[in-house]
């Protein structure tokens, strides 16, 4: 890559990665990552907002057609329902029905961060029954939220309150950032991976503001993992000519799974996806993106999700043009994410340079 490679610049960046990644921010309490945002974007922008449901909506420059780039602050989380007389946190998920099956979540042993009135008041770790004490009819059986609870230390529900935990809090998997190689692995890559590439790109864009074929936009929405509701709101009350909403991508580059249902792997660039599991994407501008990729020697992938859905159906909804870019990552919707810096770089090159693409 000639700007963004695995080199001093980029490895430079890594710190802001990694405050990103570590910050508190399930659907409905992403404050802590609107924060940062505020402080690291908001003096290089030409207009801000703030909305009421707690989006972030920044003029960066440019001029011509109206393009918004967009990722969400939002994390997988969970809500506490029940404290029991001995102290033990019951939760359920923040974004599905209780009944959900959790086998495949990865949670158990996992580090977990209580979200209380006045921000993480108490950690912990997500447990259940192990070791010798596990009963057959326990190991048999699928794991639902009813099998599983959060240990704080406490030793009674009075203690568990005392410390800041209620109703409705919301709690979230920690795991600090690990760097091994060229690759990050860590929590919520999704989306702060993404929330990472707009803040490269920034940097690009107000260097280039005279450059820009667009009038380029920033969002960053809310309650992306819950339905999208943060980005139908921007959608809905803004006008833009297209949207670029940006989010981790699927990948078949380990064991055990097929690479002929996700042909996309960790280092192959951003992928452009044709279809996810509820919205086809524009022909027209998935095209054009890959004609900028091959004119300028980026590498990029080409994608079909299933079982996926991101803002994008916001978009398209709202009646905007739209282009899925995601970059690829493994081990989605758990506490260790993992992504491949290269594809970091690819993608705010792929972005740079389209956005400065003479139409």
């Amino acid at each position: 890559m000639r700007e963004w490679g695995i080199g001093m610049e980029i490895n430079a960046w890594l710190p802001a990665l990694k405050q990103l990644s570590e910050l508190p921010g399930p659907a409905g309490r992403e404050g802590p990552v609107r924060d940062w945002l505020r402080q690291r974007w908001k003096r290089h922008v030409e207009e801000w907002e703030e909305d009421s449901l707690g989006n972030i909506l920044c003029k960066v420059g440019g001029q011509g057609p109206r393009v918004l780039i967009a990722a969400h602050m939002d994390e997988i989380g969970f809500i506490v329902r029940y404290i029991t007389d001995s102290g033990f946190i019951l939760v359920e998920s923040a974004q599905e029905p209780r009944d959900v099956p959790l086998d495949k979540l990865y949670m158990i042993g996992c580090r977990a961060q209580v979200i209380g009135r006045g921000g993480v008041v108490a950690e912990g770790i997500f447990a259940a029954p192990a070791g010798h004490v596990l009963s057959q009819s326990f190991v048999n059986r699928t794991l639902t939220y009813k099998d599983f609870f959060v240990d704080i230390g406490a030793n009674s529900r009075k203690e568990a309150e005392e410390k800041g935990v209620h109703i409705g809090a919301r709690v979230v998997w920690y795991r600090p950032l690990l760097q091994m190689g060229t690759r990050v692995v860590g929590k919520a890559m999704d989306d702060r991976a993404l929330l990472g590439v707009m803040d490269l790109l920034l940097k690009q864009l107000i260097q280039r503001k005279e450059s820009l074929a667009y009038e380029v936009w920033f969002g960053a929405t809310v309650q992306e993992e819950n339905k999208a509701h943060g980005a139908y709101a921007i959608g809905r009350k803004r006008e833009f000519d297209l949207a670029i909403p940006l989010d981790v991508g699927l990948v078949g580059d380990i064991p055990n799974i097929s690479e002929d249902d996700y042909p996309a792997r960790l280092g192959g660039g951003p992928i452009l996806v044709h279809r996810d599991s509820v919205v086809h994407y524009d022909e027209g501008l998935l095209w054009k993106m890959a004609d900028v990729a091959e004119q300028h020697h980026i590498p990029y992938q080409h994608g079909l999700f299933s079982n996926y859905g991101s803002d994008g159906i916001a978009f398209v909804d709202s009646g905007i043009r739209s282009i899925l870019v995601t970059i690829p990552t493994r081990y989605t919707h758990t506490p260790f994410e993992m992504i491949e810096l290269s594809d970091i770089g690819h993608t705010v090159e792929l972005l740079s340079c389209f956005l400065q693409q003479k139409r």
